[in-house]
C-alpha cells in the first residue's frame, strides 16, 4: 500500500520535472513582450539519446542533407585555455526524461565536460535526501550544490568565461522563450493521446530508477493520470491544438536563426543548447517525429547532435 499511495503522487512529480515547475524557478529579465513570440512563418501541417519517456531500442538519428558538417571549428571553440576554469568533479542528479536536466547536460556536452550521472526516484528521492532541494537538476561541482538548469548553466559559463561580459539581447530573449514558451508545448504533445501516454511510460520506467513494482504500477497509473493532467496543462495554456503548436514553436526557433547556422552563427550558443536540451528527449516519440517532418527544424537539430560530446558514467546510490 505504501507504494501504491507515493504511486498517487507520481503524475505530480512528473509534471513538477517538466513544464508546471517553472513558475518556481528563477528566470532571466525578457526585455521583450509576450508579443515577440508571434508565429511569422507557420507550417502547419543522443553515447545513447534521451528521448522523453519513451523506449529507443532500434532508434535511429535522422539525415539531412547539412548533417554532417565539419566540427574543427566547434573543437577549437571549445577548447579550454591555460587558466582557465576546469570543474574537477561534476555529479548531476537527474530524471533521464526531464526537460531541464536535459538542458544541463547539451551545455556539459558541448562543452566536453566529462560527469556522472545519479538517476533519482521520483517516487521517494532517496538519491537526493541529502539536499534541501528537492527538485532536479542538481548539479555537484567539486563538491558544491547548484540547482535550477539556468542558474548551473549561467555559473559555470562565468567560471569558464569570466572575461565574457552581459549576455547578449537576443541569446537571453531566447533561453527566456525556452522556459516560457516551448516546455509548455511539450507535455500537451507527448501525453495528446492514451498511446502515446504509453509510449511517454515506457520509457520513463524502462529507464529511469524505479523498483519491480514500482515500474509495472507507475507505468500504467502514470500514463492515465498525465494523459489527464496535459488536458489540464493545455487549457492553463490557452493551447487549443497541441501539434500545431509544437510546429508553430519549432517554426518560430528556425525563423529566429535567420538563416544562420545556429542562433550564434558558425558555432551554438546558450540559446541554441537551451532549445536543443528541451527538445532532445522527445525527438524519437511520435510527437518529436512528427515535429522533424512537418517543420524545418530538422537539420538544425541533426547539426547540434554532431556538436554534442557525451562523456558521463552512470554511479548508483
Amino acid at each position: 500500500m505504501a507504494t501504491v499511495r507515493k504511486l498517487s503522487r507520481l503524475a505530480t512529480t512528473i509534471r513538477t520535472s517538466s513544464s508546471a515547475s517553472i513558475s518556481s524557478t528563477r528566470r532571466h529579465p525578457i526585455p521583450q513582450t509576450p508579443s515577440s513570440y508571434t508565429i511569422t512563418n507557420t507550417n502547419p501541417a543522443s553515447h545513447t539519446r534521451t528521448h522523453w519517456f519513451s523506449s529507443i531500442s532500434g532508434a535511429q538519428s535522422f539525415t539531412g542533407r547539412n548533417a554532417l558538417y565539419s566540427t574543427a571549428a566547434a573543437s577549437e571553440a571549445r577548447e579550454v585555455h591555460e587558466g582557465s576554469y576546469v570543474p574537477k568533479d561534476l555529479v548531476l542528479y537527474q530524471y533521464q526524461a526531464c526537460p531541464f536536466c536535459n538542458k544541463v547536460k547539451a551545455f556539459l556536452e558541448y562543452n566536453d565536460i566529462p560527469y556522472k550521472i545519479v538517476e533519482v526516484n521520483p517516487i521517494n528521492k532517496k538519491e537526493i535526501k541529502w539536499s534541501d532541494y528537492k527538485k532536479v537538476p542538481i548539479l555537484k561541482v567539486d563538491g558544491e550544490q547548484m540547482v535550477d538548469s539556468t542558474d548551473i548553466i549561467d555559473k559555470l559559463h562565468q567560471r569558464m568565461h569570466p572575461d565574457s561580459g552581459t549576455e547578449d539581447d537576443e541569446t537571453k530573449k531566447w533561453r527566456g522563450w525556452v522556459d516560457n514558451h516551448l516546455v509548455h508545448v511539450l507535455s500537451p504533445n507527448i501525453y495528446r493521446s492514451p498511446t502515446e501516454a504509453l509510449e511517454s511510460f515506457d520509457y520513463i520506467t524502462t529507464h529511469g530508477n524505479f523498483s519491480f513494482t514500482e515500474r509495472l504500477l507507475a507505468k500504467y497509473s502514470g500514463a492515465a493520470a498525465m494523459y489527464f493532467v496535459s488536458k489540464k496543462l493545455k487549457k492553463r495554456h490557452n493551447i487549443t491544438d497541441e501539434r500545431k503548436a509544437l510546429y508553430e514553436a519549432a517554426e518560430t526557433w528556425v525563423d529566429a536563426l535567420k538563416g544562420r547556422q545556429y542562433l550564434g552563427g558558425s558555432e551554438p550558443n546558450l540559446g541554441d543548447l537551451a532549445v536543443f536540451g528541451v527538445l532532445r528527449p522527445i525527438r524519437y516519440l511520435t510527437a518529436g517525429k512528427d515535429m522533424v517532418e512537418n517543420t524545418r527544424i530538422g537539420e538544425w537539430f541533426t547539426r547540434m547532435e554532431s556538436q554534442m560530446k557525451p562523456q558521463h558514467e552512470a554511479t548508483l546510490q
